[in-house]
């Protein structure tokens, strides 16, 4: 198989099992919405952000160096990531004696009790390991591993949470806390001896000090993606109490679902880009990179359509949680413009410029602290929404200011992915306009959403026949030829 059809087999197929993992996940959500109240789905889903919070810290977040690693360790790639193992596990185990030490503080900080807090730290020094065996199928084209390991993970938190949430009647959150953390905990006590075991190597100067230099300048970015993507669960809970946290919650979530689109989008050729750029092939990249801004918006837009009718599918007994449909439009459209701007975060990674990532990252979480202080008290909890695309939109225009004037580097076609963003905002707000109840506005939401696109489409046909028939070609006449 030549290096091309390798990496197009592996993007489509890496793209074709995200999206539908995270499907199932979504249609199992009517499961745990029966399951818990408001107030309990909250508090598990919560949890969640303190997960990513210390996780930033504990893994040194030089998960961030595999990809240009791949480059500069060629030979010696399996070494390099026994290594980095070994670099931050070694750190996120001191880190759990400090957290046993000051458990009782912590809780009160996270406002979780202390059993909870214990679990949270130990499950931080193997979770890491599952990433980068991720990470490594992913940059070695193993699609058919990474899959297997998210079929595992997926189906195995569904299993697992469902069995708790049931053991433990009294504290139904506790039980989809563990219940999906666990099957992680075993792949990565499995991974953790299997990288170890193939790349021998736990500590070397050379790739500690490289990790390093990758990851601790992206600390910082890391704790500013998450508090743009987690902070404003934590404020609407202090500011409007779990049950909205919830709501909004069963809203965002939904809303990522999206994100599990454009994340595979952009994961699946980031391989690509860095072994294009490295050869330094920016005109192909250009042409490729048009083609994945005007996917990302045809998804968008048909996402937000289709979104009360799937809320209602989800949620068909819990009717309670319909009214997060009014989230979804501004998260989706921020899901947008995350996947635009990461674009030029791909760029800063490849020259090694981290520092910069995470100063735009920082000023863009403090605009949505600022603006989630200001609109959720006033406007409730919808209003987190708008802030998140808000924010997103600044990360984006930062982003872009650092690679064009700092960096100097011009590898995309700017104009057209901003001018496409704001086509994308028009036309997804437009859309909600239809939102309201009854057959007949869903009618005009569908009718409006199907013109425009068909438009779209019609357009763009030239593109969407192109890839038609190299799919065709290479996979189905390919797959016919060889029965």
């Amino acid at each position: 198989m030549s290096n091309t059809n390798k990496v197009l087999k592996s993007g489509i197929w890496y793209t074709i099992s995200s999206v539908a993992i995270r499907a199932v996940a979504i249609i199992t959500t009517p499961i745990y919405t029966s399951m818990l109240t408001p107030d309990d789905y909250g508090i598990a889903n919560t949890f969640n952000f303190w997960i990513e919070m210390f996780n930033i810290i504990t893994c040194l977040c030089v998960v961030y160096s595999i990809g240009r690693a791949k480059i500069d360790f060629k030979e010696k790639f399996d070494e390099y990531m026994s290594a980095l193992q070994g670099l931050s596990s070694s750190f996120a185990f001191l880190v759990l004696i400090f957290a046993f030490i000051f458990r009782d503080t912590i809780s009160v900080l996270i406002k979780y009790e202390v059993p909870l807090v214990i679990v949270l730290f130990v499950y931080l020094c193997v979770y890491p390991s599952v990433e980068y065996m991720l990470q490594k199928c992913r940059y070695e084209y193993k699609y058919k591993e990474n899959i297997s390991i998210s079929l595992i993970t997926c189906f195995g938190t569904i299993i697992f949470s469902v069995a708790l949430i049931l053991l433990f009647n009294d504290k139904r959150y506790f039980g989809k806390i563990i219940g999906s953390i666990l099957p992680t905990f075993l792949l990565g006590v499995f991974f953790y001896f299997k990288i170890l075991l193939k790349g021998k190597t736990f500590f070397k100067k050379e790739y500690w000090v490289y990790a390093l230099k990758f990851g601790l300048p992206m600390i910082p970015h890391a704790l500013a993606l998450v508090a743009l993507a987690q902070i404003d669960r934590i404020m609407i809970r202090d500011l409007k109490g779990d049950a909205a946290v919830g709501l909004y919650t069963f809203g965002y979530s939904f809303a990522t679902l999206l994100a599990i689109f454009t994340n595979a989008i952009g994961q699946a050729w980031l391989p690509w880009f860095n072994e294009q750029l490295d050869a330094g092939n920016k005109d192909k990249i250009k042409d490729i990179q048009k083609k994945l801004v005007l996917l990302g918006i045809f998804l968008t837009i048909g996402f937000i359509t289709v979104a009360p009718e799937a809320l209602m599918i989800l949620s068909p007994r819990a009717k309670a949680y319909w009214v997060a449909k009014w989230v979804i439009p501004p998260v989706a459209l921020g899901t947008l413009a995350q996947y635009f701007y990461t674009n030029y975060v791909n760029i800063e990674l490849f020259y090694k410029k981290t520092p910069i990532i995470a100063a735009s990252s920082i000023v863009a979480a403090v605009v949505n602290c600022i603006l989630n202080a200001i609109a959720i008290p006033r406007f409730g909890y919808i209003s987190a929404a708008y802030t998140t695309l808000i924010s997103y939109l600044f990360l984006m225009l930062f982003h872009y200011i650092a690679t064009r004037f700092v960096l100097k580097a011009k590898v995309y076609s700017d104009s057209f992915m901003f001018l496409g963003c704001l086509f994308a905002i028009v036309l997804g707000l437009s859309v909600m306009a239809f939102y309201g109840d009854g057959i007949q506005i869903a009618l005009m939401r569908y009718g409006f959403a199907i013109i425009v696109l068909g438009i779209f489409a019609f357009i763009r046909r030239n593109d969407i026949i192109i890839l038609y028939k190299y799919i065709l070609e290479k996979y189905v006449h390919k797959a016919s030829a060889s029965k």
